[in-house]
């Protein structure tokens, strides 16, 4: 079998591409450069909405719940 397609005819990931992950996942993390002056700024002013932290720690919840098809169990 080829390293470049999926295993075992399903839709697995193929070894190559498990390896490129890996290697990926191992690189340094980095930004590709500094924000700018006027990115700094516009951050400066930024506070974070309450009822969109809520939602997102209820999307958490219920997706560590989710069981099969989308079901929560």
């Amino acid at each position: 079998m080829s390293d470049t397609t999926p295993d075992d005819g399903d839709d697995r990931l193929s070894d190559a591409t498990r390896e490129a992950d890996e290697e990926e996942s191992r690189a340094p993390h980095q930004a590709d450069r500094a924000p700018t002056e006027e990115e700094e700024e516009a951050a400066e002013g930024l506070r974070p909405d309450p009822e969109v932290a809520e939602h997102e720690k209820e999307m958490g919840r219920l997706g560590a719940e989710v069981r099969g098809e989308g079901r929560i169990s």
